[in-house]
């Protein structure tokens, strides 16, 4: 009988093709959203299409050109300094984005509201990133320097990121205006947090950790009364000294107040802490090992 964590839904072959259809999607997405939103109201919130928004409004050169003229550069010194492994991927990314954005760049924006659009605009470019992400792809751009300086000066990655990002919109905030730089914190903010969810989804769970003087009545009670598995850590009491076993278990969100309760009932005086899991992989949970 095979094991059920090494089974797999999809073949392979599948699995590529899927991933190239989740990137292809998202770069469409970020494509749409930047010609509907974000360009038409000036709202460069970080990346190589902020830094196109901002020579667009300069110079009139079209974004889809500045996209290319720097994605492609930065992709090949991405191979020099990363390596091959840096991937057939981002390549794709790095041209299919600015021809998405090419192609779409007549198409007619639904609002004049920069707020409604740096919202729907971070909401769509998040939309698009998470896919491509869920894809193991990559867009290149600024991410692809964030990288490069990481590996040569040693910067923290999410520093160089943030740092990358921070000039874009610093530089909006000089050549285009400080107003729209604010509402570029507020695309970027609206793209981080959908990133967050497209990756782990909205399904929450708990974590829950139960001090009890009756570890084995609670263990019972949560295995069989809530069906959920939970393991015993070991803790010692800081006041006491004495051994004090742990319990720790996950359960979704809709589980939380009948734990409460069933803990509460086998014994009255257990301590317990109930906190947020990101993201939980294994039986019983969301999975994403068979997936793209």
């Amino acid at each position: 009988m095979l094991n059920k964590r090494t089974t797999q839904r999809f073949s392979p072959k599948t699995r590529i093709l899927f991933s190239y259809l989740a990137m292809l999607l998202g770069a469409f997405s970020i494509a749409v959203s930047f010609n509907l939103f974000l360009l038409p109201n000036r709202i460069a919130s970080g990346g190589v299409s902020g830094i196109s928004i901002i020579l667009n409004t300069l110079t009139q050169i079209p974004p889809a050109y500045t996209q290319w003229a720097l994605n492609i550069p930065l992709f090949i010194a991405g191979v020099l300094v990363l390596g091959k492994q840096f991937g057939i991927k981002t390549a794709v990314g790095s041209i299919v984005l600015p021809l998405f954005v090419l192609l779409t760049q007549h198409w007619t924006p639904p609002t004049q509201d920069p707020l409604l659009a740096a919202l729907y605009g971070g909401l769509g470019v998040g939309l698009g990133l998470g896919l491509v992400f869920r894809g193991r792809g990559s867009t290149g751009g600024l991410d692809v320097a964030a990288q490069i300086i990481h590996r040569v000066m040693g910067i923290r990655l999410g520093l160089a990121v943030a740092a990358m990002d921070g000039l874009v919109i610093l530089s909006a905030g000089l050549f285009i205006s400080a107003e729209n730089a604010l509402y570029a914190l507020i695309g970027l903010f609206a793209t981080s947090k959908t990133i967050d969810i497209i990756q782990s989804g909205f399904q929450t769970s708990k974590a829950a950790f139960i001090i009890s003087k009756h570890p084995d009545r609670v263990s019972d009670t949560i295995l069989h009364e809530l069906d959920r598995g939970l393991t015993r850590l070991q803790g010692v009491g800081g006041y006491t000294g004495d051994d004090r076993p742990v319990l720790l278990t996950v359960v979704g969100q809709n589980e939380v107040v009948r734990l409460k309760l069933l803990v509460r009932d086998a014994d009255p005086e257990a301590f317990v802490i109930i906190t947020d899991a990101a993201e939980v992989l294994g039986e019983g949970f969301h999975d994403d090992r068979d997936k793209l």
